[in-house]
């Protein structure tokens, strides 16, 4: 599994050159653990978090159920096995389109008011991962703000 993981991150399908297949599932893989370690950052993921995450990724990548649980096998050993994030917002800063970054900044801002507090180290991690996918400081508050109006309506 950790074989799988490491090819995805990076980029080797061991077909030569990286087919279209090979970078979505890397695409999903990175959004997935950018997901889990939103929803795990306070050291506790509820099922209504994980259901969350789910849904998410299900509609973002018009995935089926199989393929949403092997996906968030794959982000959950990838999220586990990596050292920091870098490599997964760097493969998102690669192949994410501006837009699509933004979606991923306000699913984690979701999955972080959905329990309808805002911890310090929640706060802290968005911050980190706005920083890290390079987005403007107003860029992450009008997603916050986005996804707090979301979760409240």
């Amino acid at each position: 599994m950790l074989a799988v993981i490491r090819n995805i991150i990076e980029g080797k399908s061991g077909k030569g050159k990286e087919s279209i297949e090979d970078l979505e599932q890397k695409k999903h893989v990175a959004a997935g653990v950018l997901l889990l370690e939103a929803a795990h950052i306070d050291n506790e993921c509820t099922a209504e978090e994980m259901e969350h995450i789910v849904a998410t990724l299900r509609a973002k990548f018009d995935l089926s159920d199989n393929c949403v649980a092997e996906l968030l096998e794959l982000a959950h050993n990838g999220r586990e096995e990596a050292i920091d994030l870098w490599q997964f917002t760097n493969h998102v800063n690669r192949h994410f389109s501006p837009a699509e970054k933004l979606a991923v900044m306000e699913d984690v801002w979701r999955i972080v008011f959905l329990d309808g507090q805002l911890e310090k180290h929640e706060d802290h991690y968005a911050h980190k991962l706005a920083n890290l996918l390079r987005l403007s400081h107003k860029q992450m508050i009008d997603a916050k703000l986005r996804a707090r109006d979301q979760m409240a309506g």
